[in-house]
């Protein structure tokens, strides 16, 4: 049974609560809330068989809103999530869905679901964080950096929901090196997720980031993020199709950065996504140098023991192509089991560079051996990458910002 609570009843709730909510039965179905009474104070949780439904218009993000197990949220095409503006001493305004939890954002080409700022600018607020139950190599089980959520598991095909047709932009606060919000954020996210046309614009961290699971993913799309535009690590095994990532002029790390695990290189499971059709379109190729840039623009940084098969590669206005570290990594080259096939280059001044593992007590400073991986990459002149080369694909027109 489903039921909608009223107008004075929310009213009445938002006195006592920080979010309102009705309760339901066990013997029910999820309470349905559709809400018209919070547009101007989103915050709180979504407890345990509540749905809180947002049907249009705008919704003003005060807090940090975090669906617990069991709960759900639903929002409508078109719907505009803005996070307002925060003082020290507030908390940080974000998503978060909890193991059990779900997210059902599923907007349409022509009326995509928008997560915003009121302030256009990099770290406006924390952005979205899925949080799943499907393995990790950290542990089994392990806590997210931001929310403190638990993820992670041993459920391959688990179920945070479907993000479809949405753009989260201005995100990724940081509260310290290792405490840092990205755009969409998966801890342990399971395959049984769906996560299809999604945008992360103007992030201060990375665009997406995977921390282990098994959620597979297609048609993303990365824009003038400041660190990576795609970044992996945890043990993460996804299958993928169609990313397209693009450095602003004036900021942005790499197009991917890939581990395994920092601490055991060798630890199950081995991050080993598959990618397929993939433009990565950097910030200074041919004529740029570091110096001008803060760091060495490259393409894909592979590294601490990932495993990766990538096919159908444009890569554009990069330092270096492929940059692998690590002597797991360079052993993977050479057994193929990190490889990527089908790549065109344009503007790429070295395609690839490898770099061994520094042996134990070297001093410090010690630089790895330089060692030859060009064996990671095959070329194709004709390869078209995310859809059209360097060029604004066809699917990701007429919902995305900045392109």
């Amino acid at each position: 049974m489903k039921r909608s609570t009223s107008t004075l009843l929310m009213l009445a709730l938002l006195a006592t609560t920080p979010m309102a909510f009705t309760a339901c039965s066990k013997k029910d179905d999820a309470t349905e809330i559709i809400d018209n009474d919070i547009r101007t104070n989103l915050q709180g949780e979504v407890k345990d068989g509540q749905n809180l439904v947002l049907e249009s218009g705008t919704y003003k993000l005060n807090g940090p809103l975090i669906v617990k197990a069991g709960g759900k949220l639903t929002i409508k095409p078109g719907v505009i999530v803005e996070a307002t503006p925060f003082k020290d001493g507030e908390e940080i305004r974000y998503i978060a869905v909890a193991q059990g939890g779900q997210i059902l954002a599923e907007g349409t080409k022509e009326k995509p679901i928008v997560f915003t700022a009121a302030n256009k600018v990099q770290q406006a607020w924390g952005g979205i964080v899925l949080c799943g139950k499907a393995p990790i190599n950290k542990g089994n089980t392990a806590n997210a950096e931001v929310s403190g959520l638990p993820y992670g598991g041993t459920v391959a095909n688990d179920n945070s929901g479907i993000l479809k047709y949405a753009r989260i932009e201005y995100s990724g606060y940081s509260y310290n090196a290792d405490k840092e919000f990205n755009g969409l954020s998966m801890f342990g996210v399971g395959n049984g997720t769906t996560i299809e046309y999604i945008q992360v614009h103007e992030g201060s961290d990375d665009g997406f980031e995977w921390f282990g699971g098994t959620v597979n993913t297609k048609y993303l799309v990365a824009t003038a993020n400041e660190d990576d535009q795609f970044d992996w690590t945890e043990g993460w095994n996804g299958t993928n199709e169609n990313w397209y990532g693009k450095e602003a002029a004036s900021k942005g790390n790499r197009g991917i950065e890939a581990d395994n695990n920092s601490n055991n290189h060798l630890a199950n499971p081995i991050s080993n996504p598959k990618i397929k059709n993939l433009t990565l379109i950097g910030r200074g190729g041919v004529g740029a140098t570091e110096q001008q840039y803060g760091a060495e623009p490259q393409a894909m940084k592979l590294r601490v023991g990932t495993k990766a098969i990538i096919d159908n590669v444009v890569l554009s206005n990069w330092q270096v192509g492929f940059d692998v570290e690590h002597n797991e990594g360079i052993g993977y080259v050479g057994d193929g089991t990190l490889k990527v096939t089908n790549v065109k280059f344009d503007n790429v001044v070295k395609k690839s560079k490898g770099t061994k593992t520094v042996p134990a007590g070297s001093p410090e400073g010690t630089k790895g051996e330089s060692v030859d991986v060009s064996a990671i990459y095959t070329e194709n002149t004709n390869a078209t990458g995310a859809g059209a080369g360097t060029a604004t694909p066809e699917w990701a027109k007429g919902w995305t910002v900045g392109l």
